[in-house]
């Protein structure tokens, strides 16, 4: 029998029943519904946001901000300096709103893990089966040609006469056609998001999806997870309908922001006293090159390279186009000023650091509510800038006449190299930074002590409950980590599988 989605219309509350309940639709959920549901159980999946089908995505920002992220978009960390951070809240999650990229986790992140975090079993070799299947069911691959915008080419062309090293992104994508709208829902399909990939394939084994359902807590017997239970938002988001699933196993997958928070408001405590610490955010920050041809980066994919030259250092440069209001945004004038800067967006190249950070924070739970903080150390923000100023250079080595940087400068930005490099060090309050991948919070490892999960997912000192997320991560992965989360959600839920030992 064929699952469906559900809505706030046509889920009137109440009471369900399951083998296994999945809170998040994303990256994770989605993975461990369709792996669970093809191998025969019932499985029902509760996600907070709306449901947004392909063809309800337009070119309107704005409205795609507010219908799929949390927020709108407007969330930050607290702490020096605040960082900009988005969630998707829609079916499908952060999948949806991302930009496709799909890297294996590094070997050298692998070893980190094996020797620090007592998962000896954490391998290569031993992820290769579910790190090809994710692959294979999102038609992973590089760009088509026709695809890849100027911008892309720009971005390529600085790095190669620097003589550094550049890769084709892989990215999980149908022949994309490089309409540049991956951040705001793909209006073709051709993203393999999971509301378009796993979750089908979840629903064709006849798990069931529910929209518009916030759970607010889960249930237990003794140790035991037995069920959720939460409220259906009804109009305006506001929590009308209650709704409670019993099921034999739970599976959290919120997110390393949502998933601490909802095992604390459950009366969860880890042995570790873990929950909601470790959280890493892979920092970055934008940097604006202006070339002195139209460029008309909004043409072509969203990022068809990377720079890796500096993955020994933990650090990728890529180019990513953005919307005329966030790269206003990011620009240090107003009034006039900002007028005419902005006159030159269409000669504009936006790009971006990706930088494994050394510094953690923590998720705190108040009233219920997540609160992530986060403070960079002076380390990295002489890595950050380190790897500003090689982004800088690389736009010069382009062809860029003038480029925008991340913190105050004299002039509003920098005319050549050598002024780039003569720039003092800012002081982390003055850096303007952002993230779209969160990560820990809830780590796995072998150590109860140590851990708020075991490696493949189960939460320590607790029956039938599991985290497949971004959360477990013992670390920061160093690249995009989409991939990651789904590998290691399919097996996550093999354990979950194992345990129950079939079906009811």
């Amino acid at each position: 029998m064929t699952g469906r989605i559900h809505d706030a219309s046509t889920f009137p509350g109440g009471s369900l029943e399951c083998d296994v309940v999945v809170v998040g639709s994303g990256a994770g959920g989605a993975v461990a519904a369709a792996e669970l549901a093809e191998s025969g159980f019932s499985v029902t999946v509760m996600e907070e946001g709306p449901h947004r089908p392909t063809e309800s995505f337009t070119d309107d920002d704005l409205a795609m901000v507010r219908a799929l992220y949390r927020d709108g978009g407007v969330t930050s960390t607290l702490g020096r300096p605040p960082i900009a951070y988005n969630e998707g809240r829609c079916v499908g999650g952060s999948t949806v709103v991302n930009g496709g990229m799909a890297w294996r986790t590094p070997e050298r992140v692998l070893d980190r893990w094996r020797r620090h975090d007592d998962m000896p079993d954490m391998t290569a070799a031993t992820l290769e089966p579910w790190f090809q299947r994710v692959e294979r069911l999102l038609s992973v691959a590089t760009q088509d040609a026709g695809s890849i915008g100027q911008d892309q080419h720009l971005f390529r062309r600085g790095a190669e006469r620097l003589g550094w090293r550049v890769v084709d992104n892989r990215r999980a994508q149908v022949h994309c056609a490089g309409c540049n709208r991956c951040v705001f829902g793909c209006p073709t399909g051709a993203k393999q998001s999971t509301l378009v990939s796993y979750l089908p394939r979840a629903m064709a084994f006849g798990a069931e999806v529910y929209a518009d359902c916030r759970v607010d807590r889960i249930t237990f017997k003794g140790k035991r997870a037995i069920g959720v239970r939460g409220k259906v938002l009804g109009d305006r988001g506001r929590p009308s309908k209650a709704f409670a699933v019993d099921a034999a196993a739970v599976v959290v997958a919120a997110g390393a922001i949502q998933t601490p928070a909802l095992l604390t408001r459950s009366g969860f405590r880890s042995p570790s006293g873990r929950t909601g610490h470790g959280l890493t955010v892979h920092p970055g920050a934008q940097v604006t090159g202006v070339f002195d041809r139209p460029v008309e980066g909004w043409k072509g994919v969203h990022q068809a390279y990377q720079v890796r030259e500096f993955d020994e250092d933990g650090v990728i440069l890529a180019a990513v186009n953005i919307p005329p209001a966030l790269v206003a945004r990011s620009l240090p004038f107003d009034g006039d000023r900002l007028g005419g800067a902005m006159d030159d967006y269409s000669a504009m190249v936006t790009a971006g650091v990706l930088v494994e950070d050394t510094s953690s924070g923590r998720v705190r739970t108040v009233g219920g509510s997540p609160v992530p903080m986060y403070r960079i150390t002076d380390r990295d923000t002489v890595r950050i800038t380190t790897a500003v100023q090689h982004l800088g250079e690389l736009l010069f080595a382009a062809g860029a006449r003038h480029v925008y940087l991340p913190f105050p400068t004299p002039d509003g930005g920098v005319a050549d190299v050598d002024a780039l490099r003569r720039l003092p060090l800012p002081r982390p309050v003055d850096l303007e930074l952002l993230t779209v991948h969160l990560m820990g919070t809830a780590a796995m490892g072998g150590d109860p002590t140590r851990h708020v999960c075991d490696p493949r997912g189960r939460v320590w000192d607790a029956a039938s409950l599991y985290v497949a997320d971004a959360s477990v991560f013992p670390s920061p992965v160093g690249v995009n980590p989409m991939e990651t989360i789904m590998a290691l959600s399919s097996c996550t839920a093999s354990a979950v599988a194992e345990d129950l030992g079939g079906p009811r």
